[in-house]
């Protein structure tokens, strides 16, 4: 009988692998997968948060699509989408590629990492100092944005003016994260094409039109689905800043859900809402990732 041949080194070893990701796994599962679980199952409830919940099945969520305030809350947070994803992402990739084909070649290295810097700043700085310090420069009595400009506006105790201070606040906040990226996006296009575009006269505008927007493009769409992800499930900023008003002018999703579990102790119906809003960003990220596959 002919010897039966042995298994390669390399196929042997490479059940091996699994085990690294076990740990990952276990903290997936204790961290992500059993709490949601725990959150579904109490959104079929009415519940407190203490005592025993009593299933009401589909109740919290024909309320919950019945909310006025939860719909209004959701189309604020597309507002926020636009001022976390896509103006950041549009303005970033405008500032990196000024700072890698611009800055970087008439005022050196150097200058473009500094500037990088200091527009990555916001995303170092803890969001409850940020808000902080935002509520101070925003003060209608005392801030100083009111007083360089010559204003007496409430800009986040006004309803008319509230939303779009918040999408002003977090256009600031979010800038640097695309300007990162994209500068390293552009570290690996040959700049063989830079040069010949420009011996053939081609415009900055041009080249960046060209060139640059289509070579990173995998940064781009990497950026606009972890921008809509945070925008989505932003809480911190309006919980700094606004709390949701006045009234509900920058009410969201997540912060709604908050109000519902801790202040108004309506644990099932804020579990539903946070229910609505996983599966919301399950869908939103494998849109994207099905154009993005579709696009490459």
């Amino acid at each position: 009988m002919a010897p039966i041949p042995a298994r390669p080194a390399r196929s042997r070893g490479r059940g091996g692998y699994w085990l690294y990701l076990i740990p990952s796994g276990l903290l997936f599962l204790a961290v992500i997968v059993v709490p949601f679980l725990m959150n579904v199952a109490t959104s079929f409830t009415r519940w407190s948060g203490v005592g025993t919940p009593t299933w009401i099945g589909f109740a919290n969520y024909t309320k919950l699509f019945g909310d006025e305030r939860f719909w209004t809350s959701f189309e604020h947070n597309v507002a926020l989408i636009v001022a976390m994803a896509v103006v950041p992402t549009i303005v970033g990739l405008v500032l990196a590629a000024a700072l890698f084909d611009y800055i970087g070649k008439r005022f050196g290295p150097r200058t473009a990492s500094a500037l990088r810097a200091a527009y990555y700043l916001p995303q170092v700085l803890p969001i409850a100092v940020a808000g902080v310090v935002w509520g101070w420069m925003l003060h209608p009595s005392y801030g100083a944005v009111n007083e360089i400009f010559g204003l007496k506006v409430n800009w986040l105790g006004d309803p008319d003016y509230a939303l779009a201070t918040v999408m002003a606040v977090m256009v600031w906040f979010q800038l640097g994260y695309p300007v990162v990226i994209f500068m390293a996006g552009l570290q690996r296009v040959d700049p063989a094409l830079y040069e010949a575009a420009e011996i053939d006269g081609a415009s900055w505008w041009r080249r960046f039109w060209h060139i640059t927007i289509s070579q990173i493009r995998p940064e781009i769409y990497v950026v606009l689905l972890t921008c809509t992800i945070a925008a989505l499930k932003v809480f911190g900023p309006i919980f700094v800043l606004t709390r949701g008003g006045p009234g509900s002018a920058t009410m969201v999703p997540s912060y709604f859900s908050y109000l519902n579990f801790f202040e108004k102790v309506n644990v099932g119906y804020g579990s539903a809402i946070a229910t609505v809003l996983a599966l919301i960003i399950v869908v939103v990220t494998f849109l994207f990732l099905r154009v993005q596959e579709r696009d490459s």
